[in-house]
């Protein structure tokens, strides 16, 4: 992401899609809109710019207003549009000067010659210009003009922001982080410099790092103890016993203090920045008796931070299950997640279900956590827009028609927490029967003991050679690396999903973990299949596995992933020869009388070629991410050197233990 400052040096946008405001917080209400933003780029192949403001426009307006106070400062708001996936921020200087401009000078000199955009996103009721005189209608009439369009932010939407920003600043004020949070989409924090305090911590045998923060508009939380998240300078974060009061045990200054002790910590900090994640409130500040009951409140105040964050193995995952009209599902498959995951938080996130999916989640399972999306992303952009809002050190992304095993977490966390190399894992995923007798349960479609991918892009599993299933009889019973893990139930670092883009919104469904697996991969990341740990897939129950809205997805997006994945040698063939196995597939569905699939592939190639510029884009984006993240030489392991459809079809080789993995078509 590129960050200006400076307006006279700004370059000239692609396509620039533009929206304006304070964005203070960079909430679940601002997000919808800025996920507006990125679809129109996506549309019109161009690049996303968010205007603000610093500083904010009502500390110079209003300058004798003490009681507004910022959720973010600027740097914390440029850091969240960054996470987000946006491409541009201007950070414009604001000041009585710009506000004085005549709206015709802001559209003329400042939103069109300086931006050229595209389109413009902006709010029913945005004002802008001297006197506040130019609204939305104004801006419309340059539309022709300026060829620029005006996408209009819905007075529903711009209230509900409103109303979000209202309530996440009193739930703040109110010390709930857990609302605050939820509402936030991310964890409320702060930044500031080491500095020096009066010692008494460290007498008392838990030193502090006070915190001094540079901007006087920042929220600062009410006094007493919370739980937090502390990082330094290119470290992961440490637990941090946050203490913001002022200590009415030992002074009388009335001095307002912010002050954090770092759990299994040792060092020097002063001068340093140091960025703080409040995620739980503990207890209000209070006067004790004397320095001997403060020590012992301390002792009990970091032990309950402590068990807050509770780190470690299982600690620090989130279950998270993407729901869309599947009721059923959850009250037939949560309660084995439930029971299963102590040591994980569980969350649903729903994507904007029409049936009663929430009403039941909040009667029949109040231990879940819910994530209301609003609407439906589909499977890839919906778990993008979940895990956003999710703070955890492990994902686990499971199909709302999985029910686990006892102790599948495990033997999965334990593995990736052992070796830092490993990305992504999956269990044993097995057919879920109705009579529960899983003694001679077949591997299930989707992901089986670990998925493979063969030297046309085709991809298959261990037990699972297209539509055919072995039978689990533990002949995949042994921890092994594969290329790609299954959607239905996929471990993976958090920090990882993010720095690598997560799934491409693009897919919708079906594909999109084989692509996420594949830039891992070629960053020299490693996937495994860990078959200790087993769930139970119903499989097809949300989509038929042959219906042609999914064979339309999965051939469209096997070949989008080709064009970001393969080589340019390797497409130079590549894609010709799919053509022609795709058209031969064809044929196959001919054979069996399902017409509409082969329309399904027709289409699915029209998309991928009307898609071509874009997912060459893609693929630019995505290279750089890889050249940025690398850690070693691109892992083969997973790929089958021949053609899986000659072995199927033409060899009848069935069984993928029967496969030679090393030898010539």
């Amino acid at each position: 992401m590129r960050v200006f400052t400076d307006l006279s040096q700004l370059p000239t946008f692609q396509n620039a899609v533009v929206t304006i405001g304070s964005f203070d917080g960079v909430h679940l209400g601002h997000r919808r809109i800025l996920e507006k933003l990125r679809s129109l780029a996506r549309d019109c192949a161009g690049e996303t710019v968010v205007i603000t403001f610093d500083p904010h426009p009502r500390t110079v307006l209003r300058p004798d207003d003490a009681a507004f106070k910022l959720i973010t400062t600027t740097t914390e708001k440029i850091h969240l549009l960054e996470s987000i996936g946006i491409d541009n921020v201007v950070v414009v200087p604001f000041s009585h000067q710009f506000s004085d401009q005549q709206a015709h000078d802001y559209v003329s000199n400042f939103l069109v010659h300086k931006f050229h955009p595209r389109f413009i996103v902006i709010g029913y009721d945005h004002r802008f210009g001297k006197n506040r005189t130019g609204d939305i209608d104004f801006l419309k009439k340059f539309e022709t003009t300026a060829a620029f369009t005006v996408v209009e932010i819905p007075a529903a939407e711009i209230d509900a922001i409103a109303i979000s920003s209202s309530n996440i600043r009193k739930a703040l004020d109110l010390s709930d982080l857990h609302r605050a949070n939820r509402l936030l989409g991310h964890t409320f924090s702060f930044s500031g410099t080491v500095v020096h305090g009066n010692h008494l911590g460290r007498t008392l045998g838990f030193p502090t790092a006070n915190i001094a923060i540079a901007d006087p508009h920042k929220l600062i939380l009410p006094s007493g103890i919370y739980a937090a998240k502390v990082f330094l300078a290119g470290a992961k974060p440490y637990k941090g016993a946050l203490y913001i009061g002022n200590r009415p045990t030992v002074e009388a200054s009335g001095k307002r203090v912010i002050e954090v002790n770092i759990v299994d910590f040792e060092g020097d900090l002063y001068g340093q920045e140091l960025r703080i994640e409040v995620v739980a409130f503990i207890r209000p500040d209070k006067k004790l008796d004397g320095l001997d009951s403060l020590k012992q409140q301390i002792a009990l105040d970091k032990s309950a931070v402590t068990k807050q964050l509770k780190w470690g193995k299982g600690a620090g995952t989130a279950v998270v299950i993407l729901n869309y009209n599947t009721r059923r599902h959850l009250q037939q498959f949560l309660p084995t997640v439930l029971a299963n995951s102590a040591d994980a938080r569980v969350i649903v996130a729903d994507n904007g279900s029409l049936d009663d999916s929430l009403e039941c989640l909040s009667h029949q399972f109040p231990s879940v956590e819910i994530l209301d999306l609003g609407q439906n992303y589909g499977f890839a952009q919906g778990y993008n827009e979940a895990l956003k809002q999710v703070d955890a050190e492990f994902y686990v992304i499971l199909n709302s028609d999985v029910a686990v095993a006892s102790g599948w977490l495990e033997p999965v966390l334990e593995a990736m927490e052992n070796d830092p190399n490993i990305a992504v894992a999956q269990p044993k995923i097995l057919q879920w029967v109705s009579n529960g007798d899983h003694k001679t349960a077949k591997f299930e479609h989707a992901g089986a003991a670990g998925g493979w991918l063969d030297a046309l892009g085709y991809p298959f599993c261990r037990g699972r050679i297209f539509s055919h299933r072995e039978e689990d009889k533990g002949q995949y019973d042994d921890p092994h690396p594969c290329f790609w893990a299954a959607g239905a139930a996929f471990f993976v670092r958090a920090e990882l999903y993010h720095q690598f883009g997560g799934f491409d919104g693009d897919y919708f469904a079906h594909n999109e973990e084989i692509d996420l697996c594949w830039r891992f991969k070629r960053a020299g990341y490693a996937v495994w299949c860990f078959p200790s740990s087993v769930v139970y897939h119903l499989g097809g129950g949300t989509l038929e596995y042959e219906s042609p809205r999914k064979v339309y997805l999965n051939f469209r997006n096997s070949l989008f992933s080709l064009l970001k994945n393969e080589s340019w040698s390797t497409l130079l063939w590549l894609i010709p020869a799919r053509l022609v196995l795709d058209g031969l597939a064809g044929m196959r569905y001919a054979a069996k009388g399902q017409f509409r699939a082969i329309w399904a592939i027709i289409l699915a190639h029209f998309s991928f070629y009307a898609h071509f510029g874009i997912t060459l884009r893609k693929r630019k984006k995505m290279t750089q991410l890889i050249h940025d993240h690398r850690i070693n030489q691109p892992n083969t392991a997973g790929i089958y050197p021949k053609s899986i459809v000659f072995a199927h079809y033409f060899k009848r080789i069935k069984e993928f233990s029967t496969l030679n993995l090393k030898g010539k078509a």
